[in-house]
Parts: structure tokens; C-alpha cells; sequence
């Protein structure tokens, strides 16, 4: 069963490759290293926003309704992705959780989440890492929790490198990761020479005529070139607008050396150099 792509709701590519229970079977497979049987009940609960025609979250569903997986398809690193999934998470939970179930005297059991990120951008990026939502809590010292006490709400998205040549035992068990993987490695290979519309149009035509993800690019073709073309673009400007952002934090810090009291040895090291200069040598 293929994926349709103009749908009611316009979702991404990755989001629409991944949208059929035997498709999300082979990928938790894949990730998780194990056997998901054909006969296990996926049921795809990804969000929505019926009023902007738009995607809340990339993929999430649940497995024999004994675990809810929501998985997250980025090009560049993210480190706010546990605050999004802890919002993403509970609207899920309001989804598939009855309403009278959430107010009863007994236990409900409810699917274990679990949280993954499958990234594949330009930034140098381990094999697999593990983000916390705890890592952007605020310093709360003095009115801290008593020493050794469990912290009242936790949350860790496994980050997974799908780029080429990284963690190849995924790739390898997943046909359609690996053939996303090899085409979006494609359309950046190019891009560092061409635009975006040739690299993506030359990528989607080299991955037809060598039968990689040959059906599904064929089947939605200019739909999916332009929502290839439109994502890319969307990121290429989040990214000049984030290292426009970083280059003003530096020429703030600059300007912060230049004003305070310094030893003679670090004036002395700076000297001379304009408030551009110092700016490139910040980390």
C-alpha cells in the first residue's frame, strides 16, 4: 500500500514516505533491532492542525497499544526537541486515552512512549545521542529538590544519524530509511553547486532511473520535488537567520571584552583588532 501524498493535511515527505503500518513496522524494526511480526497492530496517531492544513509533529503511532512511538525527521541539530515531544506526548495521551478512562478509581495502563529523532543534516553529528528535557531546566538552587530525590519529570529523545555512512545496521535493515538517506544525501552533494530546485530535480531523477524509492517518487513526482524544494528552502533561510543571530552574539561578546577591566597581557592580545575581528575568534 502506497502513500498518498496529497492528502488533507500537507505533511513532509519523510512523514508521508513513512505513513503505512508496514512501513513504520520495518523502520521501529530497523531502530530497535528487533522483529516487529506483520500481525502487530500499528495505528498512526500523528497530529494535526485542521485549521492551517498542516502537520503538528512528523510521525507518531502506537504498537499493539503497548507503545507509543513518536519519531522526529530533522536536518539540523535541535537541542529544544524533548520540550516539543513533552507537548507532542500529551496530546497524544488526550487522543488515544478515553476521557472517562483519565477520572476512574483504577489504574489505566497507558503505551510506553519512547522519543526518537532520525537526523541527516550537514552538522557533524555522533552516531546516536541521547537529549534530555532536564538539560534545559532552569538553576534552581536553594529551592532545589533534597539531594538525591528523583527529578518529578524527565523525558530522552534518542537521536539517530541517518546520514551516509553512519549507523549502517539501521540502514541496513530498513530499505526505505536507506533509500531516503542515499536521496536527500544526493540533493546536499549538489546543492553545495547548484540551487535547490536543480539539486533536487537532478537527485529525484538519479534515484528513479536507479530504482531508489523508484515507486513512491514516481507515483507523486512534481508533488514531491516541490515539497522537497519547499522544505529546503524553508531550512536553508532557518539556517542563515540562526548564523546571522550567532554573528551578533559574537560582536556582543566583543564589545562586552572591549568594556571590561582587563590584565595588560589581555589587552595587549587584543589590541588593535576591531570588534569584527575579536567577533571570529569567539567560540
Amino acid at each position: 500500500m502506497e502513500a498518498n501524498v496529497n492528502r488533507k493535511h500537507k505533511d513532509s515527505v519523510f512523514s508521508a514516505l513513512f505513513s503505512t503500518p508496514e512501513i513504520l513496522r520495518e523502520l521501529y524494526s530497523a531502530i530497535e533491532g528487533i522483529d516487529i511480526p506483520a500481525d502487530a497492530i500499528v495505528d498512526i496517531n500523528t497530529l494535526s492542525d485542521a485549521l492551517y492544513m498542516k502537520q503538528i509533529n512528523d510521525l507518531s503511532f502506537t504498537i499493539n497499544d503497548r507503545v507509543v512511538v513518536l519519531v522526529e525527521h530533522q536536518s539540523s541539530i535541535n537541542e529544544n526537541v524533548p520540550v516539543r515531544l513533552l507537548m507532542y506526548i500529551g496530546r497524544v495521551y488526550e487522543r488515544i486515552i478515553k476521557k472517562e478512562k483519565r477520572y476512574q478509581k483504577n489504574l489505566e495502563k497507558i503505551p510506553t512512549p519512547q522519543f526518537i529523532v532520525l537526523y541527516n543534516g550537514k552538522e557533524k553529528c555522533p552516531d546516536r545521542q541521547a537529549l534530555r528535557l532536564s538539560t534545559a531546566f532552569k538553576d534552581i538552587s536553594g529551592l532545589k529538590l533534597s539531594e538525591g530525590e528523583d527529578l518529578p519529570l524527565e523525558l530522552v529523545v534518542q537521536v539517530y544519524n541517518i546520514n551516509q555512512g553512519h549507523n549502517p545496521g539501521i540502514l541496513e535493515k530498513s530499505k526505505h530509511l536507506s533509500e531516503y538517506s542515499f536521496l536527500m544525501n544526493r540533493i546536499n552533494e549538489h546543492n553545495e553547486k547548484i540551487p535547490i530546485d536543480e539539486s533536487v530535480t537532478i537527485a529525484v531523477k538519479y534515484c528513479v532511473e536507479n530504482v531508489i524509492l523508484k515507486e513512491f517518487l514516481e507515483k507523486h513526482g512534481s508533488e514531491v520535488i516541490n515539497m522537497l524544494f519547499e522544505e529546503l528552502t524553508i531550512e536553508e533561510i532557518a539556517d542563515i537567520r540562526y548564523k546571522e543571530g550567532r554573528g551578533e552574539e559574537k560582536i556582543s561578546i566583543a564589545r562586552n571584552l572591549l568594556s571590561k577591566d582587563s590584565t595588560p597581557e589581555f589587552v595587549h592580545d587584543i589590541t588593535g583588532l576591531s570588534l569584527e575581528d575579536i567577533a571570529e575568534i569567539v567560540v
